[in-house]
């Protein structure tokens, strides 16, 4: 049996916009020492039902982009209203607050130091990914219909009981170095 199996590895745009969106609501009811990137001496208020409507809108981006992961730019371009409007209480001071994170993450995030920083830091990982997935598929005589597709978030989700998405991922930078085993487990669980 000839290995058939392709993977493809991007950092997501819209995901880790709301890993950083996230952190910012986590900054503010935290220790100052569990604090998470980034630190941002903005003061907003959010909705106080946060939790579940990140959640919801996790979900939502990432079945999305799961099934077209060219929609994920469309979705942090054009729909960051989405974003303000179902996490943040909506009033002047709050939409000026999230103009400010949004262009702090735009700018962050276009930067050699971010989402190129975050696929680069991957390379090397994603390649033994790649060949440990595809050893198990060819012991496995299992011959994946699509190519995988992983997208790379910066920091763990407070979202982590998804169910797993056919030829799909999101998988964090401290997951794949900390959990690789179940890493290739779960990826290798996505192939079907």
């Amino acid at each position: 049996m000839e290995n058939s199996f392709q993977l493809i590895a991007e950092a997501s745009y819209s995901l880790n916009f709301l890993v950083y969106v996230q952190n910012i609501f986590l900054n503010q009811n935290e220790n100052k020492d569990d604090w998470k990137f980034p630190y941002l001496p903005i003061t907003c208020q959010f909705r106080n039902d946060f939790l579940l409507r990140y959640r919801d809108l996790w979900t939502t981006v990432t079945k999305s982009i799961s099934e077209s992961r060219e929609i994920d730019q469309d979705i942090f371009y054009n729909e960051k209203h989405f974003f303000y409007q179902e996490l943040f209480v909506v009033n002047d001071d709050n939409l000026t607050a999230f103009d400010q994170i949004y262009a702090s993450f735009f700018t962050w995030w276009t930067s050699l130091a971010g989402g190129f920083s975050i696929e680069r830091a991957m390379d090397g990982r994603i390649e033994n990914i790649y060949h440990d997935v595809a050893n198990i598929l060819l012991e496995e005589k299992i011959i994946p219909k699509k190519p995988l597709n992983i997208t790379f978030i910066y920091d763990d989700s407070i979202v982590e009981d998804l169910p797993p998405f056919s030829y799909f991922a999101v998988l964090s930078i401290k997951e794949c170095m900390i959990n690789y085993k179940n890493v290739v487990t779960g990826l290798r669980m996505c192939v079907d």
